[in-house]
């Protein structure tokens, strides 16, 4: 018979740090997973160097979670990102800060980290099985007996952990099969939404500068004409739209804007350290240093070399006109762009194309004090399953390893005899 105490779906972040807590306790484990290796999301992830978690203080992470950051109040500081690193640290993964108080891997590997998370659960005795996608979680009587995989086959266990993923990065395994298990099993499921995605754009300039990067910019975000929010650092042009880490965290609320009929605007300032009269005298210093120069010429010390032409198009100037005959109005004009360069949001990309999934089990069916599920006996939910979604900076996997942390330790806590 398989016959476990303790069953854990999904071999995530979330996953892999359940099955091993659990194991730890004394429990007998089983990790199943439908694809052929674990750890696939945590191993594409910060392209492929693994941004584990920020430094800043747990206490401030809650702000940086616009989905049911509350939630993890006590789940964040019960497994913290001290603990995150001190962990790896034990499993020979030695970690470093970056800019934005992101931490990475020594070694810039995600992998190493995959490797950790595999000799943790080997250590601790966790039975293995991938390539098994379970199909069902199985109820008697108000209370979780099991899962069954495919043909039928039936793995017996009192608790089962469901860390499935969200929606996002499908080829992952997470396509979504949580959310299947909790809606049969009478649970809320808020509908699943991108989080963190790159934005098309209807301007067809944005096409001439794919691959440029800005940095130092300030991006807000407007809806139905009414700014929302602003975000500081670096963005990315793409051949549909934009993308880079402060447009993801602006993506989420655009998202949600678009998918109320609103109409959605991003305005980039180039030179957000300067206000606009500093900027204009900025730019009228230039004009007296270039002065018998033609406009086209001009802008080498204020914009990347590809942005050039498309802010002279916008900006209306003439090129080939020389600088000194730039009316004050046109000067004007060019100092505006530069410091509110509209773009039109159209749509994120596929739901399957985010680094993170907004919406999942309703986070007011599941304790926070055990991820244990109100509505049925034996059954865990933790990671991007649950309703619960934060920007980048390496807040999200800090909630995944942080829920599956206290769901492995609260399966040890309760009546775990073998069915």
């Amino acid at each position: 018979m398989n016959e476990y105490q303790v069953i854990v779906v999904g071999g995530g972040a979330a996953g892999m740090m359940a099955a091993g807590q659990a194991a730890a306790g004394g429990l007998k484990v089983l990790l199943l997973e439908k694809k052929e290796r674990l750890g696939r999301k945590i191993a594409i992830s910060g392209k492929g160097r693994c941004n584990i978690t920020n430094e800043e203080n747990v206490s401030d992470f809650i702000s940086h979670y616009p989905g049911n950051g509350r939630f993890l109040h006590s789940i964040l500081r019960g497994f913290d990102n001290v603990a995150l690193r001190e962990f790896l640290a034990r499993f020979g993964v030695e970690t470093k800060v970056e800019r934005g108080g992101r931490v990475f891997p020594v070694s810039d590997d995600a992998e190493k980290v995959v490797e950790a998370l595999l000799t943790f659960l080997s250590d601790k005795g966790v039975e293995v099985r991938t390539g098994i996608a379970v199909e069902e979680i199985i109820v008697k009587e108000g209370h979780v007996v099991g899962v069954r995989g495919p043909g039928q086959k039936r793995y017996l266990a009192p608790v089962v952990i469901v860390c499935t993923g969200g929606s996002s990065y499908p080829a992952t395994g997470s396509n979504g099969d949580g959310f299947r298990f909790a809606r049969k099993l009478g649970h809320r499921v808020i509908t699943p939404r991108p989080a963190l995605i790159p934005l098309k754009t209807s301007e067809e300039w944005v096409k001439e500068l794919q691959g440029l990067a800005l940095r130092n910019v300030e991006v807000s975000l407007w809806i139905s004409g009414k700014k929302q929010a602003a975000e500081f650092g670096e963005m990315l042009f793409t051949h549909f739209g934009v993308s880079g880490p402060i447009i993801l965290t602006l993506s989420r609320q655009a998202g949600d804007g678009l998918r109320g009929g609103e109409k959605v605007e991003l305005r980039i300032n180039l030179k957000p350290a300067l206000s606009s009269e500093q900027l204009d005298a900025r730019v009228q210093r230039d004009f007296q240093k270039y002065s018998n120069k033609q406009f086209k010429n001009v802008l080498d010390d204020l914009l990347p070399q590809s942005l050039i032409p498309v802010m002279i198009r916008l900006c209306g100037i003439d090129p080939e006109g020389v600088v000194h005959q730039i009316s004050r109005e046109e000067r004007k004009r060019l100092v505006g762009l530069l410091q509110a360069l509209p773009l039109t949001i159209t749509e994120t990309l596929p739901i399957e194309a985010a680094i993170v999934t907004a919406g999942g089990v309703d986070v007011k069916e599941i304790n926070p004090k055990t991820m244990a599920s109100k509505r049925v006996e034996g059954l865990y939910w933790a990671g991007e399953v649950v309703d619960v979604d934060g920007i980048t900076g390496g807040y999200n996997l800090q909630a995944a390893f942080a829920m599956g942390y206290r769901a492995g330790c609260a399966a040890c806590d309760g009546s775990l005899s073998v069915v």
